[in-house]
């Protein structure tokens, strides 16, 4: 039985309109980083649950829309089974054909909130060779806590490239995967985060392919790079204070 959004309690309805209102603006941040063309690409956070009788949901793109065309009412909301529910946009607008991989890592992570894809140069370079993007640098040390991992081929089309990602990630400190001959998949505590990670990545992808044009990148003691982690997660910024 497709569900059917104006049938569900108003906190549900006031969570996914914020969430399209989320995932529309961050859109925006995948060409303005150079990390998309044409139509590739999407966002996707999962909505706040607000009612334990519903169903766990999750924005998503739609497909093969450009991105100067994308809008709050357009974006596409989803069950975590991947199944577009009736969400007032038309029939013909269908999620992204990522949806099944987003759909996997919200259902089997529970702690993720936004999951990106993009095919970022670099990084889909560092994908098609199936290698790994050594951590070389502090900024990597920070963000990744580690080396960037490279997920299996899979095809498009079930969640086959979620389970790819999933099983990369356990127990990884990384919000990024290269899976293999496709690009790059992040994820985040929400979808802000995990369009971060998926500039970040982009960044650390180009700038150790340049140095390895020069030379061999030298790399972090493992001690360096959990003393760079735990420093830039726990204490680098603002954190709330008391008193």
């Amino acid at each position: 039985m497709t569900l059917v959004l104006t049938e569900l309690p108003s906190s549900t309805q006031e969570a996914v309109a914020a969430t399209r209102e989320r995932v529309a603006a961050l859109h925006a941040e995948l060409p303005r980083n150079e990390l998309v063309v044409w139509t590739a690409g999407n966002v996707s956070e999962r909505v706040a649950a607000t009612d334990p009788a519903v169903p766990g949901l999750m924005v998503i793109k739609p497909s093969g829309v450009s991105y100067d065309e994308l809008a709050a009412e357009n974006m596409v909301v989803c069950t975590l089974d991947g199944e577009k529910i009736d969400d007032g946009t038309p029939a013909s607008l269908v999620p992204s054909s990522d949806t099944a991989a987003h759909a996997y890592v919200y259902a089997h992570m529970e702690e993720v909130g936004g999951v990106v894809h993009t095919h970022s140069t670099y990084a889909t370079a560092w994908a098609a060779r199936g290698e790994e993007i050594p951590c070389v640098l502090t900024m990597m040390g920070d963000e990744f806590g580690g080396p960037v991992p490279v997920g299996p081929f899979a095809i498009i089309g079930d969640d086959s490239i979620g389970r790819g990602i999933v099983e990369t990630l356990e127990g990884h400190r990384s919000p990024a995967v290269l899976m293999q001959n496709h690009g790059p998949f992040t994820i985040g505590k929400d979808a802000r985060a995990a369009v971060k990670a998926a500039v970040m990545v982009e960044e650390v992808a180009r700038t150790v392919h340049i140095s390895r044009q020069l030379g061999e990148p030298l790399p972090i003691a493992q001690e360096h790079i959990d003393s760079l982690y735990d420093r830039y997660q726990n204490v680098y910024g603002q954190h709330d204070q008391k008193g």
